[in-house]
């Protein structure tokens, strides 16, 4: 292989892409600690090759500032918007970021008689070229779920966007609910929020929905736990922690209604008060609407998600190998 030592340095970043898709995948975390060092990584590449093309004489060294700015000015901004707007997670902005860093402008592979990327672009920043090939691969993620449903023979108009799973699983799965009392709901519980409000009760799922119109009212709530921050490698309580408080007892206990008309029914409003984050987004209705629906149905929609970590991987791959997807589609059919 031939390449520029800076070129050949930043194929570290692959493996460690890598390492974080699949573990994206599984826990749905990454840790801070790993974005640092990328951005040192890619900030000390930018500065070797601004010193060996100083003094920026030619038209390579201002083509190369060009590119370099309009990748730190442009692409690691817009990493940081899609978080703020709530399109993006905040480590899928901070990977963003960093590509942003490491890449600013296409490397070059020689590899016998091939020259990776195939496809270069005109605007020449890689990073730009990752993030529509990252874009691209997202797109095709409703069409694999879709696939998946049909081949179960779950076939529905929500196909695309979730699937039905027994709802016992619900505490080892990451998504969103994708129902509500009253039927589909493209803004159900979060169930990172839902493993939240369980481990602050001290419940696990088999318990709420062994009493669900006693836990509903909200004098059930006797000693509260810290509910984490919802994540599955954590785990559920182990010390025996019991939010039900035997005195109040359930509803069926006391002779009540079975849907008494509780001023803050799970204590929803009361969970979201005493922690000292957010939940995900989730308000006090949204939770209440996804605990009814745990509660009583066996099987749930299921909206999974895709970590937006784990297509910047494989886009990070295509755009090394293939190139710009984008480009190259855009120009077959005469656009470019």
């Amino acid at each position: 292989m031939f390449a520029t030592l800076p070129d050949l340095l930043r194929l570290l970043v692959v493996p460690v892409f890598g390492w974080a898709a699949l573990r994206d995948v599984r826990t749905r975390r990454l840790p801070n600690r790993i974005w640092p060092p990328l951005y040192l990584f890619g900030a000390l590449l930018l500065i070797w090759e601004v010193a060996s093309l100083w003094p920026f004489a030619g038209y390579d060294g201002r083509i190369f500032l060009l590119r370099a700015a309009i990748s730190l000015l442009f692409v690691a901004p817009l990493g940081y918007a899609f978080w703020y707007l709530g399109a993006f997670g905040g480590a899928d902005a901070k990977a963003m970021i960093a590509l942003a860093v490491i890449f600013p402008t296409f490397p070059a592979y020689e590899i016998g008689a091939f020259a990776l990327p195939l496809v270069d672009t005109e605007v020449g920043v890689f990073s730009l070229t990752i993030l529509t090939n990252t874009v691209l691969l997202g797109l095709a993620y409703p069409v694999g779920l879709a696939a998946l449903n049909l081949v179960r023979g779950e076939a529905s108009p929500s196909m695309f966007f979730a699937r039905p799973v027994p709802t016992d699983s619900l505490p080892d799965r990451h998504g969103r609910l994708f129902e509500a009392p009253d039927g589909p709901t493209r803004n159900g519980l979060d169930l990172d929020a839902l493993r939240m409000y369980l481990r602050w009760r001290g419940l696990a799922l088999a318990d709420l929905r062994a009493d669900p119109e006693g836990l509903r009212d909200p004098a059930s709530v006797d000693e509260t736990f810290d509910p984490t921050d919802g994540g599955t490698h954590v785990g559920p309580r182990t010390d025996g922690g019991t939010a039900v408080d035997a005195e109040a007892g359930g509803d069926a206990e006391r002779g009540a209604p079975s849907r008494p008309d509780f001023d803050d029914p799970w204590a929803a409003e009361r969970f979201l008060d005493e922690i000292d984050h957010g939940a995900y987004g989730t308000d006090a209705a949204t939770l209440r609407d996804g605990l009814d629906v745990v509660a009583r149905e066996g099987r749930v929609l299921v909206s999974p998600g895709m970590p937006f970590v784990v297509p910047m991987a494989v886009g990070l791959v295509v755009s090394l190998t293939y190139g710009d997807t984008l480009f190259a589609v855009l120009g077959a059919v005469g656009l470019v």
